[in-house]
């Protein structure tokens, strides 16, 4: 590891684990549409300007059909869920159960043939990180007024399924296309698809200036800068170490939500923090070829290849 690649490594694994913070500070007074948009039209103007500089913009475009999958599910739906779901529950709460990303890849990758996603030792990890999953939710939410918001977590869910089939469509549908054509055309398409419920969903006061903040910074920092940082972040250090920001992201999420929204860290956070991490390494570890990232830490599956086959 060289000095630059510590530094990206360090920014990246910060960067990624904001996002949780910032939504739940826009999403108390703009509603997720809204949120969504700012985010990916703000962010997909910054990224077309630079694929549009090289032949990836014209390339993603050839591959329009695919691109527009992989926003669909990659980041229009979990980004429009993830932020509804953030209504009601912590921020440190909901990085934590992204996390389970890599328990869903697993399912997908067998789902799709790879029989040896399931090997033993795997299922023993998926059973952990559920486990996990299953304490962190009891024992966090169980204080709750209302009870635990089941649909919301339900919701965070629905997240993790979609950004672990994401990398796969790249992998299968877009081997060749540079990543940032296809980033910066899945933005710019979710852009215009949530536009319109962004306007029905307008609010009908002027929000706080931290409301407009947090979009912001969604977008330019947790999205444009993030993209940028882990391109370079594969290029230098390979993509096998890149995806371990994975794991330092629900940490970052956890710690920011208890110093600046005075959410609590229990015994349950920690514990089920320690589960869900090890039920994803045993349920990722020695999987050849396939690595598993959601978007708030995505790993272009064509950006390993690249990165593989230069390092």
């Amino acid at each position: 590891m060289t000095r630059r690649g510590w530094l990206l490594f360090a920014a990246m694994s910060v960067i990624w684990g904001i996002p949780y913070l910032l939504i739940k500070v826009a999403v108390k007074h703009v509603e997720p549409p809204v949120i969504v948009f700012g985010r990916t039209a703000i962010a997909g103007v910054v990224l077309l300007v630079l694929a549009a500089r090289t032949d990836a913009l014209r390339a993603a475009l050839r591959h329009w059909r695919p691109v527009l999958l992989f926003a669909a599910i990659e980041m229009g739906a979990p980004w429009l869920l993830l932020t509804n779901a953030e209504k009601r529950l912590p921020s440190g709460l909901t990085g934590l159960l992204v996390a389970c990303v890599p328990l869903f890849g697993a399912l997908a990758a067998y789902t799709l043939g790879d029989h040896a996603a399931l090997r033993p030792v795997r299922v023993v990890g998926i059973a952990i990180g559920l486990g996990g999953v299953a304490l962190l939710v009891g024992g966090d939410l169980r204080s709750a007024a209302h009870g635990i918001p089941w649909w919301s977590v339900a919701q965070v869910m629905l997240v993790c399924v979609g950004y672990s089939i994401g990398p796969f469509i790249v992998s299968r549908r877009l081997a060749g296309v540079p990543s940032i054509g296809v980033v910066s055309v899945s933005l710019a398409a979710v852009a215009i698809v949530v536009a319109p419920l962004a306007w029905l969903a307008r609010p009908t006061g002027a929000p706080p200036e931290s409301a407009w903040a947090a979009v912001f910074g969604l977008a330019a920092v947790c999205t444009g800068l993030a993209f940028v940082l882990f391109f370079a972040l594969i290029a230098e250090i390979g993509p096998t170490r890149a995806t371990l920001i994975t794991f330092a992201n629900p940490a970052i999420a956890v710690v920011l939500g208890a110093l600046v929204l005075d959410e609590h860290i229990t015994l349950a956070t920690i514990s089920g923090f320690v589960l869900v991490i090890t039920g994803c390494w045993l349920a990722t570890r020695a999987h050849a070829g396939v690595v598993v990232a959601n978007i708030e830490g995505v790993s272009s599956l064509n950006d390993v290849r690249k990165a593989s086959s230069a390092s």
